[in-house]
């Protein structure tokens, strides 16, 4: 359903993507292992960033509010990610519920932040068992250019680094009645924040011996099958999703996550830049 919409290639088109890949080339210039030019805009008012990824752009939006905790987990905060596909971007998002393509985007990017813990949970509690900052990551596809994943996983990782969240303090009677502080009266707090895990996507072509990495929306159109690795500048590896398509040999595998390992620390430097 999502592909009517979409450019569909023509017989000519997919076979002079595919034939180029065979020679080292690809429709926009870059040789296989190159991303497009990256560029992070951040605002440290609101905490939140802007990614463009060549013609792909994304905002990251995190806003954070009070709430009690998870009764199994009563001094961890917690961070859920949300993702809006708005038709602007693409004609082929529909607006209301999110599609599959949506759903999915977010995963990804909630799985490699969450299990990898990225973000210190216990920072986050204020009263355990009472009072626990629950972080929201929104995530707004402006411009669908392909890649979405890594596009926003930049994005929402930016987004998190710059934001603060307001300073409160404990007191009272009990000494569980807490007050949020304005910005002008206590400086808000950066999360605390241990690794950056950066998603890189690889996408498949002809029996899965060709790949790129960051493809533009023609290439998606066209590949066989994708994977994301998400990897930290330590070269830790948080998750791998791979979703459907042709099967991928295990050396490919280590060989994506070799290079995935180097761009991860070219990107984290990059986000760093930013945000200081």
């Amino acid at each position: 359903k999502l592909m009517d919409q979409r450019w569909r290639p023509t017989v000519n088109e997919r076979e002079f993507i595919e034939q180029a890949l065979q020679s080292d080339l690809r429709v926009d210039g870059r040789r296989p292992f190159d991303f497009r030019k990256l560029t992070v805009g951040i605002c440290r008012e609101d905490g939140s960033a802007e990614v463009l990824l060549g013609e792909t752009c994304v905002m990251g939006y995190v806003t954070a509010q009070l709430v009690p905790p998870y009764k199994d987990r009563p001094n961890e905060g917690t961070l859920a990610i949300f993702t809006e596909f708005s038709p602007m971007a693409d004609p082929a998002f529909e607006p209301g519920r999110p599609g599959e393509a949506a759903i999915e985007l977010g995963r990804v990017i909630d799985r490699g932040l969450r299990e990898s813990r990225a973000v210190d949970m216990e920072s986050l509690c204020v009263v355990a068992g009472k009072h626990v900052w629950a972080v929201r990551v929104d995530l707004h596809i402006l411009d669908n250019g392909g890649n979405l994943t890594d596009a926003a996983n930049i994005a929402a990782l930016a987004a998190l680094s710059t934001f603060r969240r307001p300073e409160c303090t404990v007191g009272g009677d009990d000494g569980q009645q807490v007050t949020v502080h304005d910005p002008e009266v206590m400086d808000p707090l950066p999360l605390t924040i241990h690794h950056l895990p950066i998603a890189v996507t690889f996408a498949y072509f002809g029996d899965g011996n060709i790949m790129v990495i960051d493809p533009t929306y023609k290439e998606e159109a066209v590949m066989g099958g994708r994977m994301t690795a998400t990897i930290n500048s330590n070269g830790d590896v948080c998750a791998i999703q791979k979703a459907g398509g042709e099967g991928v040999m295990s050396s490919v595998i280590m060989q994506c996550l070799r290079i995935a390992s180097v761009k991860a620390a070219d990107i984290t430097s990059k986000i760093k830049t930013k945000v200081v």
